[in-house]
């Protein structure tokens, strides 16, 4: 799913990069086809698209400091230790005070350092975005146009030095795509690895995390293999892209499979799964989201299981909300999707 269409040089970079993802593979448990927890969740402070966001935005901008903490300390109680955020800028304007855009207009005054204060209290990992600096709708350019790299290494450098003392800064989240046709795109490899190689400039030890939509049109060949050898990123979570409609809740398994053993083989990238808890209310993309059943997730957390080492999801923020929190955001069955799924994860501890 587009849902947003909605510093070394180079060779020691890729180097430190190669050396860490071993490190990290090395680590990793053996994959277990028991159906996993969701260990994360997508984050945000307002959603791109309008339509979609109608059921959580409005209170987003009116979080306060103590709400924003209520939330992360709420999703750490669910069991999610790492959260991804989508976006510290959007059209034009920052989450942030920031010395290049000016600033959203929200409650918060820095909705950044309350989410990531929140964090390093209660044991979060976040892996923040470096983007969006500019028209969100128009991904390629995003990645390709020397104009906003420029602006995004400013941010990049910027976020670093104001948050970058913060423990729960794990690293950063390049959310631009092109999406996967068959095979990884030039302009992917290419903006992928800039990212790295500025992130790990600012800072060496961070892990760094994209998520492709497209799996279906993967061809995990040997082609493939070389393309993502070439990759110079540490996590890739695909989307499952059950909530676009893309794939069926049930059937996005036999596409991890597949992605599994070309990690495999290649030792380059961990694979987990970025799984869609959402449905739309109207028609896909012009419509808002809202909560999906948690029969039809438990049978997509079933069924990635078996190929990734982690899940996450999109998203806890307007999907999940824990009965009676001070710190409400979504739509009103948000709560039974929260106690859904905590009582089916209190059942299988």
């Amino acid at each position: 799913m587009n849902r947003r269409n909605f510093i070394h040089a180079c060779g020691i970079s890729i180097a430190s990069s190669c050396l860490l993802n071993q490190q990290l593979l090395a680590t990793e448990a053996p994959l277990s086809s028991k159906c996993k927890p969701i260990i994360g969740s997508w984050f945000e402070f307002n959603h791109h698209n309008p339509a979609e966001g109608k059921y959580w935005d409005p209170a987003l901008r009116s979080f306060t400091s103590a709400q924003w903490r209520e939330k992360i300390r709420e999703i750490r109680e669910a069991g999610m230790e790492y959260l991804v955020l989508l976006s510290v800028a959007d059209k034009g304007k920052t989450f942030y005070p920031s010395q290049l855009q000016p600033r959203h207009d929200f409650e918060c005054p820095d909705p950044l350092e309350a989410i990531l204060s929140a964090a390093d209290e209660f044991g979060v990992k976040f892996f923040v975005s470096n983007d969006f600096w500019g028209d969100s709708g128009d991904m390629y350019k995003l990645m390709t146009s020397k104009e906003v790299v420029s602006i995004r290494e400013k941010g990049m450098e910027e976020v670093a030095r104001k948050y970058g003392h913060h423990p729960s800064f794990y690293g950063w989240y390049y959310p631009n795509e092109t999406g996967l046709s068959e095979n990884i795109d030039e302009a992917t490899i290419h903006y992928v690895n800039s990212c790295s190689r500025k992130a790990r400039e600012l800072m060496p030890r961070c892990v760094n995390l994209i998520a492709p939509y497209g799996i279906k049109f993967v061809k995990a060949d040997a082609n493939f293999a070389r393309q993502l050898e070439r990759l110079d990123i540490d996590i890739i979570a695909y989307q499952d892209e059950v909530g676009v409609l893309k794939t069926d809740a049930g059937s996005a398994g036999r596409y991890f499979e597949a992605l599994q053993k070309v990690h495999a083989s290649v030792g380059r990238a961990r694979l987990w799964a970025d799984v869609e808890v959402f449905q739309f209310e109207g028609p896909v993309y012009k419509s808002a989201l809202l909560p999906a059943s948690f029969q039809r997730i438990r049978t997509q957390l079933e069924d990635v299981s078996p190929y990734v080492e982690n899940i996450l999801i999109y998203q806890y923020i307007g999907m999940m909300n824990k009965p009676g929190t001070t710190a409400f955001a979504g739509h009103p069955t948000s709560t039974e999707l929260y106690t859904g799924y905590i009582d089916w994860l209190n059942k299988n501890k």
